[in-house]
């Protein structure tokens, strides 16, 4: 079934309140193709919020967790992650090959794994004082493009890149190997303060090849979300065209 507009939009679930996820789960039912489920929320509530989201939505459920421990615990996490009947997964590529190969097979074929490859509120300043190689500090790209390589042969679904990256990963591992944008902002909101380094716009991810972008703030904080979901539905479909 080819995608629609909707389809690519990811809106994260980032309440401190079961009401308030609620409140936009049923605000954006029908107008983003899936619901991101991150950290926060999900250490409040546990596995209801997933149930919650199943009972209001027939939206996607993409559970934000960002796995990273020894490849032991990472395989029964995610066996347990597989039982809730999510689709996505998280998982950082900054450990080894390993961690992601038992977390693909902790998955059981029922939860796709996506790989981080590099977090988008980090930038050259982030990668040098984590020690990297000088290689990487002045080309974040090659450090997105490592990771993303480690785990496209660990047997990942995709990898979490910016939309900066998208072309260069589509390029080497194909089509089918998804790539999840955050740092998503449209035109609009541009000229505001952000905490993002490495952002782009619906319109620019979805022309380099995104399958899914995630994309909160502007629809959470503005005055009418379903509206604002909209707006954004328009951008990617005039891109799709």
């Amino acid at each position: 079934m080819q995608k629609i507009g909707k389809d690519y939009i990811v809106f994260p679930l980032d309440f401190s309140s079961l009401r308030e996820a609620k409140e936009y789960v049923k605000l954006l039912d029908g107008n983003v193709g899936m619901f991101k489920i991150g950290l926060e929320l999900f250490i409040d509530q546990g596995p209801s919020v997933i149930q919650m989201v199943k009972e209001l939505t027939q939206a996607k459920i993409f559970l934000d967790l960002k796995l990273h421990d020894i490849s032991a615990t990472v395989q029964r996490a995610m066996a347990r992650v597989a039982n809730l009947g999510v689709d996505l997964v998280t998982v950082h590529c900054s450990s080894s090959k390993k961690m992601l190969e038992k977390a693909v097979e902790g998955g059981k074929g029922q939860t796709g794994v996506l790989g981080v490859t590099l977090l988008t509120d980090n930038d050259n300043d982030t990668v040098k004082a984590c020690g990297f190689k000088d290689t990487y500090v002045q080309d974040t790209q090659a450090l997105v493009i490592k990771r993303a390589a480690m785990a496209y042969d660990a047997g990942c679904k995709g990898v979490v890149c910016s939309g900066k990256e998208v072309h260069k990963i589509k390029k080497q591992f194909g089509e089918s190997f998804l790539t999840v944008t955050p740092g998503i902002r449209p035109a609009w909101t541009l000229l505001e303060k952000d905490d993002q380094k490495r952002v782009t716009t619906p319109g620019q991810a979805i022309r380099l090849g995104s399958d899914l972008i995630v994309i909160g703030r502007p629809i959470r904080d503005a005055n009418d979300p379903a509206k604002a979901a909209q707006k954004v539905i328009e951008e990617i479909e005039a891109a799709l065209k």
